[in-house]
């Protein structure tokens, strides 16, 4: 059987992903609150997964290591280093579980000014497969329900 011309053979790595979230704050600190362990130890992670450390370097080729614990008490490590740095606009990362074995992935993140809010647009590329994808699609909701609930509680005092 002959194989498929090679421009024609499926990426493996094509999975993509792009989630949404308006928030009503600044670019910067939505930037800050991304960027700095300071801030993201208090919201990282969906509803019932805490981030107990952050490590930030940021700058380009900086590294990133964000903890996350989870409800049975596992912490599982989310690593990358930082390929672009554009504040308060943009960030691009590439994204690895530290326990697991397999090809990195890149996220940007984008802050775009609309109003009195901020758009941010999380895109998550080469995702290895459609179960990596949904669970990449429910990590990064629940990440942004609690970022709104993080800068809501900043916003009011």
């Amino acid at each position: 059987m002959n194989k498929p011309p090679h421009d024609l053979v499926p990426d493996k790595l094509a999975a993509t992903l792009v989630v949404r979230r308006r928030i009503n704050s600044t670019p910067e600190k939505l930037f800050d609150a991304w960027t700095q362990p300071e801030f993201l130890v208090h919201w990282w992670g969906p509803e019932g997964v805490v981030c107990p450390t952050a490590e930030v370097d940021l700058r380009v080729g900086g590294a990133y290591r964000l903890a996350n614990r989870f409800p049975d008490g596992t912490v599982v490590w989310i690593a990358g280093l930082f390929e672009e740095i554009d504040r308060p606009r943009r960030l691009m990362y590439t994204w690895k579980l530290e326990s697991q074995e397999g090809p990195v992935e890149r996220v940007t993140v984008c802050f775009e000014v609309h109003g009195t809010a901020t758009e941010v647009v999380i895109t998550h590329e080469r995702i290895s497969n459609e179960a990596a994808r949904k669970s990449h699609e429910r990590g990064w909701v629940g990440c942004l329900d609690s970022l709104v609930r993080y800068i809501e509680q900043l916003e009011t005092k």
